[in-house]
């Protein structure tokens, strides 16, 4: 994200051929700023996602102001992305809202797509401009079953309290899809028996976590990775203490705590594993005033031993920072 997190957002992507050692200069940027509109148009939030058959998928939603009410979550696909000049699909629209993190696919081939239509009033008074979108606010499930040719509303949990939703689903062994969320409390779940259809009563998640985004996902090796703030799972300090952590029984338990990043400001994990097994995790610091997006590289290993035993990883690696500090003209 340029420009700042507000407004005057827009969206630019870097690559990285060398483990995330360099990266280059913007790839592609996504900017919605047209000097006709009578308020700025952002583009804020959005997740870069490899889908099993290599392409390239980019969600982004576009808003005006930093929040209107409806935004929407704009797709484009790149067919070849390691080549010199990818290219990109015309972008199209696939609903309100906005996706910050990654689809998940099913078992039976669906994809499940968290798109957040926030429900609470923090949003800004543009929300009330479209009453009639109201029934459709909170951690929306989207889905595919023609691999992103076409996208169905299928459910949606309305959570207490409720804040940017930045859900995440897990799909169980028995079945069962969990959905995680923020909110301006403890960070809420809620689980569905039928492919998320519907959903049980909203409730604490078993770690505590401070009102910010988390990550959690499914690994190759059938744990459940989590990265959240606090030295142990049940506790935190706020926007500081990244950690990464595994569960070998469907999130009842955790092992590890391998310290990602120690300092306060801190925030927004999101992640990949490559097929080699390696973790890949970006987040960025103090983000309106030094700007840093960072990396961090690491293991299963590494996450059990509570400190970096394989040789290739890395923690704070540096992906882009301002050419100038925030705030200074």
């Amino acid at each position: 994200m340029g420009g700042e997190d507000g407004p005057k957002a827009f969206m630019v992507g870097a690559t990285s051929d060398d483990d995330g050692a360099t990266w280059s200069k913007p790839r592609f940027a996504v900017d919605s700023q047209a000097p006709h509109l009578p308020l700025p148009r952002s583009v804020i939030v959005g997740n870069i996602w490899t889908a099993p058959d290599g392409r390239l998928w980019f969600f982004f939603d576009q808003t005006m102001n930093h929040y209107d009410g409806r935004q929407g979550v704009w797709v484009s696909v790149c067919d070849n992305p390691d080549a010199e000049k990818p290219a990109w699909s015309a972008p199209t629209r696939i609903w309100h809202g906005a996706v910050l993190n990654k689809p998940t696919i099913l078992a039976n081939g669906e994809w499940l797509l968290p798109v957040e239509f926030p429900a609470f009033a923090g949003s800004g008074p543009m929300r009330f401009a479209n009453t009639e979108l109201e029934p459709l606010r909170g951690a929306n499930v989207l889905v595919s079953a023609d691999q992103g040719q076409t996208w169905t509303r299928r459910g949606c949990v309305r959570f207490p309290k409720p804040n940017w939703d930045e859900h995440m689903f897990v799909e169980l062994k028995d079945g069962r899809i969990w959905m995680l969320a923020r909110t301006s409390g403890d960070v809420m779940q809620s689980f569905s028996r039928d492919g998320g259809r519907t959903w049980s009563a909203p409730e604490p998640a078993p770690f505590k976590h401070p009102v910010a985004r988390f990550h959690i996902r499914r690994l190759a090796s059938g744990r459940i990775l989590l990265i959240k703030h606090g030295r142990t799972i049940d506790t935190h300090e706020g926007r500081s203490l990244l950690t990464a952590w595994l569960s070998e029984d469907e999130g009842l338990t955790w092992s590890g705590g391998l310290m990602l990043d120690e300092r306060k400001g801190i925030s927004y994990p999101d992640g990949f594993q490559a097929p080699d097994g390696t973790l890949y995790v970006s987040y960025d610091r103090n983000r309106s005033k030094d700007g840093e997006i960072l990396l961090a590289r690491f293991t299963e290993a590494d996450i059990l031993a509570g400190k970096l035993v394989s040789p290739n990883s890395k923690l704070q690696c540096l992906i882009s920072r301002p050419l100038k500090p925030r705030g200074k003209k």
